[in-house]
């Protein structure tokens, strides 16, 4: 309770100084760009305007991420970041169009302006300003794990870079070239570009992205790691936030230890990856019979024939069932990108089974 607290207080606290930096910048700019007629000033000012909406869209998502997990959200709220991730980007969007209208309006009447001294004080200060936000917003996201508030910190970025196009501009109507106009469209279309980045990163993560690979491998290695551990399969990480994650594994141990030592195993791969990857796992039993001699030779002659058929092909939960006729069960694991079909890895299967003899198959093709 008390790290959500600590994490909010950090988390509306850099959404403030957010809105009341991009305040300042913006009034600044807008007011000096009417005044000197320059377009791409008040571009820029219209996109600090943005940044305002964003850090309130921020603000309102830290608090309401903060809240502990409850009887309706039972896995907490912090997917509400992604939610307002989004809406950033659709402001973000819409401040991109405009002054993209504006821009191109300004290109056609081809004048102009005179920069006064106090357009590049102004704009100076923004850089200044922007970047002392992305350094103060990564350092804040580290910490409390936001994705909202790293967006911001990608948002300032991108932010000096839009304003150092209008500084081109500005130097550019010093040596009376009507660049003005094309350098509030390059601030538009970087504007529009963020937006569209933001949309696509939020979006991909409230649809189920696909987890870390480098802490997936991190996970099996740990589970491996253990003794009595033959082997593991159908690991699946489900991320309902920054720092809100849990998984599922099905873990193979010899059938005939004792079922108190073989939970005690999982007890402790549990609470182990709990503690070094904050992934709340719970650990499926799977007993595999290494007496069977028979049944083991059979399912290393299986792997040998079926896992050739595509690369990163895994066979698992392997069963000899006998009877007048004998049936083979198992599942077969196939990476997402793998091009080949599922009926044509069932067909291949189907072939190598009846290589090895007659067998009933049972198989179950399934992307991992």
């Amino acid at each position: 309770m008390k790290q959500n607290f600590s994490n909010r207080a950090r988390g509306v606290a850099a959404a403030s100084v957010g809105i009341a930096v991009n305040v300042l910048l913006a009034a600044a700019k807008i007011v000096l760009g009417v005044l000197t007629g320059m377009v791409s000033v008040i571009a820029d000012g219209f996109n600090n305007v943005g940044d305002c909406g964003s850090s309130a869209v921020s603000l309102v998502s830290v608090c309401v991420a903060a809240k502990p997990a409850d009887k309706t959200h039972p896995y907490g709220h912090r997917r509400v970041e992604y939610i307002a991730s989004m809406v950033t980007g659709f402001l973000v969007l819409a401040v991109a169009v405009s002054l993209l209208k504006e821009s191109i309006q300004k290109i056609i009447v081809g004048e102009s302006d005179k920069v006064v001294p106090a357009v590049y004080v102004v704009l100076a200060v923004s850089v200044a300003a922007k970047a002392a936000m992305f350094v103060y917003y990564r350092i804040t996201a580290a910490k409390i794990r936001s994705d909202s508030v790293r967006a911001a910190a990608t948002d300032s970025l991108c932010d000096c870079i839009a304003t150092a196009a209008v500084v081109v501009g500005a130097i550019c109507a010093e040596f009376g070239l009507a660049a003005d106009g094309w350098a509030g469209v390059a601030v538009a279309l970087f504007v529009g570009w963020q937006g569209v980045r933001l949309l696509w990163d939020a979006s991909s993560k409230l649809l189920g992205q696909a987890p870390d690979v480098k802490q997936v491998q991190r996970i099996k290695s740990l589970i491996l790691s253990y003794d009595g551990v033959l082997g593991m399969h159908d690991l699946r990480v489900f991320c309902y936030g920054n720092g809100v994650s849990y998984a599922t594994v099905h873990i193979e141990m010899d059938c005939e230890l004792p079922a108190l030592r073989s939970h005690a195993v999982l007890d402790e791969i549990e609470r182990a990856v709990f503690e070094q990857e904050g992934v709340q796992l719970t650990a499926h039993l799977d007993p595999i019979n290494l007496r069977d001699s028979e049944a083991v030779e059979l399912e290393k002659s299986l792997r040998k024939s079926v896992e050739n058929i595509a690369d990163g092909l895994e066979i698992h939960d392997f069963r000899l069932v006998r009877g007048v006729v004998n049936k083979i069960v198992f599942d077969a694991g196939v990476p997402f990108d793998c091009k080949l079909s599922n009926e044509a890895i069932l067909r291949s299967i189907e072939q190598a089974v009846k290589e090895l003899g007659d067998y009933e198959l049972s198989v179950n093709v399934e992307r991992e």
